[in-house]
């Protein structure tokens, strides 16, 4: 079975193209600047194996119907491609960021379907319409090709009402649904489900803390394979310290530096999700660069890292007490996956609630690998789990088309 996946952007579009059978990936690409006046196409064949081929394509890209038929043409060209027709792709896997309160599992694509992501614009207004025109596109390009939407927020969903809600006037979150709703969902129940599978155990006996460090970063609590908290709120914003964000911050600080700088709400905004974080600290938000920028003695640099590494202490502190126990800390994404200094840090504090770093372990893992990086005796397993957020939308549109519906292991909606 072969499946398509796609993360469509206001102005990109992410792709592979992925052998359900083998579990690997025939092809894969990025579509970018849609609607300007330059665009490109960055396509692989084959990637990751000896057999690898890269193209590049530059040219406009009217829209995204545009980019698409060019996809299309890329994976059943002979020269580019993996199949000889798009009969072949028996599903699509959407990326749709927020499904609010109206989907808490992934859903096959209808009418009904397309309506309620639209309806969850205002909550996502840079994200659900590229995916929206992701999915209108795909259905014009490849009629009778089913449709799967895999959402963001869905396994965030079976968070109680008390780590949803804020204490705000009910008013606004009746009318207005402002409330907890996470995000990197799909990252966060894959390395739920790669937990529960190194630790020999069914999810739904599995409890883990998965910390997902990139240039975005978010934190979930794990309950016997539900989430029951997570870092993220109604926006990324919110949580960990991030590439150009700045997460938890005083709310007050809104209202502070309208005052004192005379700047709007969107400045303010725009301040703290792309130019605060790692990048406002220490003007840069590669944690490479950091590092280099420690080595050669800059403070802002160093200051930055401990900031970032104590508030993910922090979360764990946190999550480890709502837990009330707990099977293992599983670090994933770019950071949390290749960063040693950045687990040891985060971990150096936390020994007398059970979680005991090895050192040398946690020096030594191998990239791209699974890794067991805690001490023997540490009541805690501490793990490194590469995430695969294609692979888990892939998984999910196959289990759709297999129930003909909505996979029932996600919970429904709580009021």
């Amino acid at each position: 079975m072969k499946i398509l996946v796609l993360n469509s952007g206001s102005s990109s579009v992410k792709y592979q193209l992925l052998d359900m059978v083998k579990q690997h990936v025939l092809a894969s690409g990025l579509v970018e600047r849609i609607g300007e006046k330059s665009g490109s196409i960055r396509h692989k064949r084959f990637p990751g194996t000896d057999q690898e081929q890269s193209f590049t394509e530059e040219a406009p890209i009217q829209n995204h119907a545009t980019g698409l038929a060019r996809v299309m043409h890329l994976i059943t060209a002979p020269d580019t491609g993996v199949i000889t027709h798009v009969s072949q792709i028996q599903g699509i896997g959407h990326r749709i960021v927020h499904g609010g309160e109206a989907f808490s599992a992934p859903t096959l694509v209808n009418d009904a379907v397309i309506k309620g992501i639209k309806a969850q614009i205002p909550l996502a207004p840079l994200h659900n319409p590229g995916g929206l025109a992701g999915i209108e596109t795909a259905l014009r390009l490849l009629p009778g090709v089913p449709n799967v939407a895999v959402f963001d927020t869905a396994f965030h969903q079976s968070m109680p009402p008390e780590a949803y809600r804020y204490a705000i006037p009910k008013s606004l979150y009746t009318e207005l649904k402002i409330r907890r709703y996470g995000f990197h969902g799909t990252s966060h129940f894959y390395v739920a489900k790669q937990c529960a599978r190194t630790l020999g155990k069914p999810l739904a006996q599995t409890s883990c803390v998965t910390v997902h460090l990139g240039n975005g970063c978010s934190m979930a609590a794990v309950k016997n394979g539900k989430c029951i908290d997570t870092s993220m709120g109604l926006t990324p914003l919110a949580g960990l310290v991030m590439g150009t964000r700045s997460g938890d911050v005083d709310p007050a600080l809104h209202a502070f530096l309208a005052d004192s700088k005379g700047l709007s709400i969107r400045e303010i905004d725009a301040i703290l999700n792309k130019q605060s974080g790692l990048k406002g600290m220490c003007g840069h938000n590669d944690m490479r660069d950091i590092h280099a920028r420690i080595a050669a003695g800059d403070t802002d640099a160093e200051l930055a890292l401990k900031v970032f590494c104590r508030r993910v202490t922090l979360y764990l502190g946190q999550y480890l007490a709502i837990l009330d126990g707990t099977d293992a800390i599983c670090f994933t994404a770019g950071i949390g996956e290749n960063d040693a200094e950045v687990r040891r840090r985060s971990c150096a504090t936390l020994s007398a609630v059970g979680v005991k770093l090895d050192q040398e372990r946690n020096a030594s893992a191998l990239r791209g690998q699974v890794a067991e990086i805690n001490t023997p005796d540490s009541p805690v397993k501490i793990f490194i789990l590469p995430t695969n957020e294609e692979l888990e939308i892939a998984n999910q549109t196959v289990e759709v088309l297999a129930n003909g519906d909505k996979v029932k292991h996600l919970a429904e909606p709580l009021a």
